[in-house]
């Protein structure tokens, strides 16, 4: 476990940087483009760099063999060239170098996003994901917290101030990575692994029945958040009259309350099944996004927030640790792609299209589509009929403990 804290440096910076991101790159946009279906195409870009790259890359990690480890070359390039480029973004001078710096940041993050995602059930026991995934995903959290808190803070005194930020601790990330985690003493056998892992693992042989429902729950949960994430400070900014401060701070506590429960969904899904977890996780999202459309009171946006925040934990914790349990361990890389390939296709196909309804039938109709979006991802998470760890069953199939 203690791997595996350390391991959640790399996501703490990646949350950071994302949460930012999403919540201050709009209001550069808004400067420069009127339409709130435009703004969220552009918002959009890094998606499609993960859509084409992200399973490549996690499938070529899969096969890759240096001194270094497998998915560690990854984060060498990408995690330096993301730093830089997020540092550009506010120091734009007009929409062209704005997108410019955009495309080179989403580029550089996707060349080492599926990689460090990957690193977990590297050197982790199945059994174990769950609640390592909760432990990383905690440390995330507290990436978008400070990205949020902190980060409004700075935005405040200077528009430039949280990409700055951003840009370092993604480089001090990186550091206690290669200082830490070292890929062939932290997993046992890595030599035979890597032999193993050289033949190609095709993706059409890995969407049976059980993966592709939950890709479909995948798809449509992330169609919800990643369309409520991108555009709620502009919803409440224009529906609620918020500040952008306000708006941006109240997104904090979603992520507080996704931090505070993320260990513990990782327990319960260990204790009671990663499916019975989300189900939970989908059922009260959908309740939370179809009230919110009717919340006036601040106070009570982020009480609702709160709960939205415990729900999201229950299907995020467990989620990755789902789709990686369905296949054999040699896939790992292949599968993180997978399940970045339609998350990626969700937030693609999110922002734009609830973009253009916002045009049309005004931002209400935000939270409207968001809870449809996990109505459909009930129905497809309920038609998994299929045990949630195939791998235990298949010899050889156990990561080192």
């Amino acid at each position: 476990m203690k791997k595996t804290w350390l391991l959640g440096f790399g996501f703490f910076s990646i949350s950071i940087t994302w949460a930012l991101y999403n919540a201050f790159v709009p209001f550069f946009l808004e400067g420069y483009i009127s339409s709130v279906a435009m703004i969220g195409f552009v918002m959009t870009i890094d998606n499609y760099f993960a859509l084409f790259l992200q399973p490549w890359i996690g499938s070529k990690s899969d096969r890759t063999h240096t001194r270094f480890g497998r998915r560690m070359p990854f984060l060498l390039i990408g995690m330096p060239l993301g730093a830089l480029f997020t540092a550009f973004i506010p120091f734009h001078t007009g929409i062209c170098t704005l997108i410019l710096f955009m495309m080179l940041m989403n580029l550089a993050m996707s060349l080492y996003r599926s990689p460090t995602v990957a690193l977990m059930p590297d050197i982790t026991a199945e059994k174990n994901r769950t609640r390592a995934n909760g432990i990383i995903n905690f440390m995330g959290g507290l990436g978008s917290i400070l990205a949020f808190g902190v980060g409004s803070i700075l935005y405040k005194a200077n528009p430039s101030f949280p990409f700055i930020a951003a840009a370092c601790v993604t480089l001090i990330s990186l550091f206690i990575l290669l200082r830490f985690i070292q890929e062939r003493r932290d997993a046992p056998g890595y030599a035979a692994q890597t032999a193993e892992m050289k033949t190609k693992v095709s993706l059409k042989g890995q969407l049976d029945r059980t993966t592709i429902f939950l890709l479909a729950a995948i798809f449509f949960w992330f169609v919800g958040y990643q369309g409520v994430e991108t555009l709620f400070t502009l919803y409440g900014k224009n529906e609620m009259g918020l500040t952008e401060s306000e708006a941006s701070f109240s997104l904090t506590f979603f992520s507080l309350a996704f931090v505070l429960f993320a260990i513990p969904s990782g327990l319960l899904g260990s204790k009671f099944g990663k499916k019975r977890v989300i189900l939970t996780g989908v059922t009260g999202l959908f309740v939370v996004f179809a009230l919110v459309p009717f919340i006036n009171s601040l106070l009570v946006l982020r009480i609702l927030l709160i709960i939205g925040g415990l729900f999201w934990a229950c299907i995020n914790i467990n989620s990755y640790p789902f789709i990686v349990s369905t296949g054999s361990e040699k896939s790992i890389g292949t599968r993180t792609g997978l399940y970045y390939l339609v998350s990626s296709l969700a937030a693609i196909s999110s922002p734009p299209l609830l973009g253009q309804l916002i045009d049309v039938f005004g931002y209400s109709i935000l939270f409207y589509c968001a809870a449809g979006s996990m109505l459909v991802a009930l129905f497809c998470v309920s038609m998994i009929r299929h045990p949630e760890t195939m791998s235990r069953s298949k010899p050889n199939a156990t990561l080192h403990p």
